[in-house]
């Protein structure tokens, strides 16, 4: 057991560096393209944060614990918003982006809707997973053109605290690189240490699902928008929520999916999946009204989380 703690130690290390030069990375190849942090944080980075889950979902199908796949996605999009930037708004309060993310927003909610309803047919089959796969393409394609017509505004963009205009290609390549590797490494080790710890302690695979593999699953996304608070990259921290939302719900599940049925558990259609949405919409006064989130804002956020996770582990799924 004791080295259990010391690789879930070992992970969660790994996740903070590998976020840090993630930022870094990402910031620096933002204002070298010429295209605001936004875009790269709604990209590139939030396919890296978001490959753990990706990991997990897969190897879960494939070993025939679609359910898992399932909780994992839905539970990580909850703690996204409400842990993932409620703990970053108690350590450095996070301020409205530069960048306008209300579009981005707008489709991070499509999104919820369109997985919601597919969810509500029983099952999501191959031809669900090619509808959600269209749809982040459509994303990606809107996106990409957003980021095109950005390129020739570069000179206009305000500079970005500590980015450096003069990093060769070679050293951003290489933050960018180790920070998508660094953190599925990292996440795998602290996810399949905790799991073995949790079932030393009796909590059954749906309560590990929803909470200890999601909240695992995000910690990238929490390591990453952690460094960017702090380094006042406001940009970095919201859209990577965004942007690893959006992911999760279309690509993810998307591609497991089409690798093997995903059957959707009846309480996920009478609870989770709209404790999802409601997170989700809690984070559009701070888009549209650009709120600042304060400490007690991120003390509010990550109160929910906690009471979600209380209902969870005393709904029945605790075993005995």
């Amino acid at each position: 057991m004791t080295a259990h703690f010391l690789y879930a130690g070992l992970g969660l290390l790994i996740l903070l560096l590998a976020g840090d030069v993630l930022v870094r990375g990402a910031v620096n190849l933002s204002l070298r393209l010429g295209i605001p942090a936004l875009i790269v944080s709604l990209t590139v980075v939030a396919f890296g944060t978001s490959a753990p889950e990706l990991l997990i979902s897969v190897r879960a199908v494939l070993e025939g614990f679609p359910g898992l796949a399932l909780g994992n996605v839905v539970g990580s999009n909850t703690a996204n918003v409400l842990l993932v930037l409620g703990i970053p708004a108690i350590i450095s309060c996070i301020y409205p982006p530069e960048s306008d993310t209300r579009r981005s927003y707008l489709f991070m909610m499509a999104a919820s809707f369109l997985f919601v309803g597919l969810a509500m047919t029983g099952i999501i089959a191959f031809w669900q997973g090619l509808i959600l796969i269209a749809a982040l393409a459509f994303i990606l394609f809107d996106q990409g053109r957003e980021a095109m017509s950005h390129a020739a505004d570069n000179a206009a963009e305000e500079t970005l605290e500590e980015a450096d205009p003069e990093m060769p290609w070679w050293k951003i390549a290489l933050f960018v690189g180790l920070g998508l590797i660094g953190l599925p490494v990292g996440a795998d080790l602290l996810v399949d240490s905790s799991i073995v710890i949790a079932r030393t302690f009796g909590v059954s695979e749906t309560a590990i699902g929803l909470t200890l593999v999601a909240v695992g699953t995000s910690l990238p996304e929490l390591a990453t928008t952690v460094m960017a608070a702090i380094r006042r990259h406001s940009e970095v921290a919201i859209g990577n929520v965004i942007g690893s939302n959006i992911f999760n719900l279309l690509a993810i599940i998307g591609i497991t999916a089409i690798i093997g049925p995903i059957p959707v558990d009846p309480n996920f259609l009478t609870f989770d999946l709209w404790v999802m949405l409601a997170a989700s919409a809690i984070l559009g006064p701070f888009v549209f009204l650009r709120w600042r989130m304060g400490r007690r804002v991120g003390l509010a956020l990550t109160a929910l989380y906690a009471i979600y996770v209380w209902m969870i582990l005393h709904s029945g799924t605790v075993v005995a």
